[in-house]
């Protein structure tokens, strides 16, 4: 499913180069549920900013659906975000004077789908997480649970192969956490979806079956256990 190989990523800032990425090796089966953590500047950003098309390699290699993508075009790149990736942020990126059931469309709108399909799928998306009857509120009038679940719905709507979940229960209190976090577990248990989750909090992933910890630009620990998710 994933698969990178001596993966190297360079900034330079100035005369100064900033190794970001140290020759990384690793391996996600499909409907592996791993979190990345890490502390800040540890490498983990820019790892998942290269799984999800948005920045390339400086070096190695960077397989997705047995396709080597790293070195793809634009074009290619971003094809493949819209085929096979999903993605939930932190501050949930919805757009605020746009319903609920718009924003669960928008990927939708660059597939040329017709819009009953659209309007349809993006429905079944809401229901999945659990928003049925929400669907023509705004942001605004959605607790941050609610947006959070607008925005993985929004990820689901593409059925992807891989969630790509940036620090997705940052903004939430524990209890809403614990409701997101579940939605994860199903979508990766029933689904067979793979999950990869960025969060530095190590209540949130215990919910992962794998932990993959990074500093400065390296893997230092790759621990597999059973995770709350069971």
């Amino acid at each position: 499913m994933i698969e990178v190989k001596d993966l190297v990523k360079v900034y330079s800032v100035g005369e100064v180069e900033l190794r970001a990425l140290d020759g990384i090796d690793l391996a996600i089966p499909k409907g592996g549920f791993v979190a990345v953590m890490g502390a800040s500047g540890s490498g983990k950003s820019t790892f998942m900013n290269i799984l999800g098309c948005l920045d390339r390699p400086t070096s190695g290699s960077y397989r997705l659906q047995d396709e080597e993508v790293g070195g793809l075009t634009k074009d290619r790149l971003a094809g493949i975000r819209n085929r096979f990736l999903g993605f939930v942020f932190q501050g949930f990126n919805l757009l605020p004077r746009t319903s609920a059931i718009e924003n669960v469309e928008l990927p939708m709108f660059y597939n040329g789908m017709d819009s009953s399909e659209r309007l349809g799928r993006a429905r079944d998306a809401l229901k999945s997480v659990g928003l049925e009857g929400r669907e023509r509120h705004f942001p605004s009038q959605l607790s941050g649970g609610q947006q959070q679940r607008v925005a993985i719905a929004r990820a689901l709507v593409s059925n992807p192969s891989v969630i790509l979940a940036d620090e997705p229960t940052g903004n939430l209190d524990s209890h809403t956490s614990r409701e997101v976090m579940e939605i994860f577990c199903r979508l990766n248990r029933e689904s067979g979806i793979t999950v990869v989750l960025v969060t530095h909090e190590q209540d949130i992933a215990s919910y992962a079956s794998r932990r993959v910890t990074f500093m400065d630009g390296k893997i230092i620990s790759d621990d597999e256990s059973p995770g709350v998710c069971g």
